[in-house]
C-alpha cells in the first residue's frame, strides 16, 4: 500500500510491515521517515540492521544473500539498501522485485532513494515493494504550505508561537527544510518556557535562506517581485556571477520567446510546449507569463540579456547587476521605471 509521510507514525505504532520503499527529493523528510521506520524495527527486536549502498558495478546477489542469511546477533535483521539516484537498472529492478515476493519472517526490507519518476513508479520493482509492504511518497513542502508546516513543528517541538514566527522562518529558511528545523531547534533552547513572540523570534533567527539562479526565474515567471527582488540580492551577496544569472534568464526568455512567436502566428501553444517538454504544472506557469506581456516584448527582454552579457565582458558600458534587476522585474511584469531622456 502507499502511505503519506503524516501517517507514517500511527502506522508504525500499530503495526510494521515486511518491506518500506520511502522515496523524494527531500531529503530531510526522506530520512525521518526512514529513521521513523528503524526506531520501530528496533522496538520490536529487529536488533540487527545492514546497510547497503547501490553504485556503478553493485552486485546485487549481496541483497540477495543479506536476506537469505541467518544473523549471528539476532533473530530478526533490518537490510537497508540505498538507491541514490532511484534507477536500479534491469538487474537491479529484477532483484528487487524478486526479493519483494519472497521476504524472509525474520527479516525487514527497507528501500530509500531519490525522487521517482512517473515511469519509474510504475515499474515492476515498485510495484512489488508496494503490493509486498508500504510505500511512502515524500513530496516537496510548497512554499504555500511551508508556514503551517513550521507551526505545526513549532507546536511539536513545544513552542507557543505567534503565526507570524512561523511564517518568519518559513521566509527565512527559504525552502531549506533542515534550516527550518535548525532554527526550531535553537528556538527551543533559547526560549525552554515554551513561549515566544515575533520580537524575540526576529532577533534570534538568521538568514538561512540559499538561492540558485533557476530560482529567480521561476519566481519572476510567477510575477512574485518582492521575491524575485530578494533572490537577486541574495544571489549577489552570496558572490553569484552575474554572468549566470543572465545566462538562467535568457535560457527561459530563448523558450518563452519561441511560444509567443508559435501564438502569435495562431499556432497551436499546448502543442509547442509538449514539444518543449514542460510539465503540466510549468506549462500554467508560463502560460500566465505569457498572458502578462504582449508577445513581441519577450523578444525584446531576450535582446536585453545580450546586452548585458557585453556588459559583463566589459564590451560596453553599465551596471550588470543593476540591468539584471530591470530584466528580472520586466520578467515578472513590474517593469523598473526608466528615466526619461531630456529633449535637445
Amino acid at each position: 500500500m502507499e502511505l503519506k509521510p503524516e501517517r507514517l507514525a500511527q502506522h508504525l505504532a500499530d503495526t510494521l510491515a515486511p518491506a518500506y520503499l520511502v522515496y523524494g527529493d527531500e531529503p530531510l523528510l526522506v530520512e525521518e521517515a526512514a529513521d521513523a521506520i528503524r526506531t520501530a524495527a528496533r522496538a520490536r527486536g529487529f536488533g540487527q540492521r545492514q546497510r547497503l549502498e547501490v553504485a556503478h558495478g553493485f552486485d546485487w546477489q549481496r541483497l540477495e544473500d543479506a536476506l537469505s542469511h541467518l544473523s549471528l546477533f539476532s533473530d530478526r535483521r533490518l537490510v537497508e539498501l540505498r538507491l541514490p539516484k532511484g534507477r536500479p537498472g534491469d538487474e537491479g529492478a529484477r532483484a528487487l522485485a524478486g526479493c519483494a515476493g519472497r521476504l524472509p519472517p525474520d527479516c525487514l526490507l527497507l528501500v530509500v532513494c531519490g525522487r521517482l519518476e512517473s515511469a519509474q513508479r510504475r515499474s515492476r520493482w515498485v510495484r512489488a515493494l508496494t503490493e509486498a509492504g508500504v510505500a511512502v511518497p515524500v513530496w516537496p513542502v510548497t512554499p504555500a504550505r511551508l508556514p503551517a508546516w513550521v507551526g505545526e513543528r513549532l507546536r511539536a517541538a513545544g513552542l507557543q508561537a505567534e503565526p507570524a514566527v512561523a511564517a518568519l522562518i518559513a521566509e527565512r529558511a527559504e525552502g531549506n527544510l533542515l534550516a527550518a528545523v535548525q532554527e526550531i531547534e535553537k528556538l527551543r533552547l533559547l526560549f525552554p518556557e515554551g513561549r515566544l513572540d515575533i520580537t524575540a523570534a526576529r532577533a534570534a533567527v538568521t538568514d538561512s535562506a540559499r538561492f540558485d539562479p533557476f530560482e529567480l526565474v521561476d519566481s519572476a515567471l510567477a510575477g512574485d517581485a518582492a521575491r524575485t527582488l530578494r533572490i537577486l540580492h541574495g544571489l549577489r551577496a552570496e558572490g553569484v556571477e552575474p554572468v549566470l544569472v543572465n545566462w538562467a534568464l535568457a535560457r527561459e526568455l530563448r523558450l518563452l520567446t519561441g511560444l509567443a512567436r508559435v501564438r502569435a502566428r495562431g499556432g497551436d501553444l499546448a502543442d509547442a510546449m509538449r514539444r518543449a517538454r514542460l510539465f503540466r504544472e510549468r506549462q500554467a506557469r508560463v502560460r500566465r507569463a505569457l498572458d502578462r506581456l504582449p508577445d513581441r516584448a519577450w523578444g525584446r527582454l531576450l535582446g536585453r540579456c545580450a546586452r548585458i552579457d557585453r556588459i559583463v565582458k566589459g564590451v560596453e558600458s553599465g551596471q550588470p547587476w543593476n540591468e539584471l534587476l530591470q530584466l528580472a522585474l520586466a520578467v515578472a511584469g513590474h517593469p523598473w521605471p526608466r528615466a526619461r531622456r531630456r529633449r535637445a
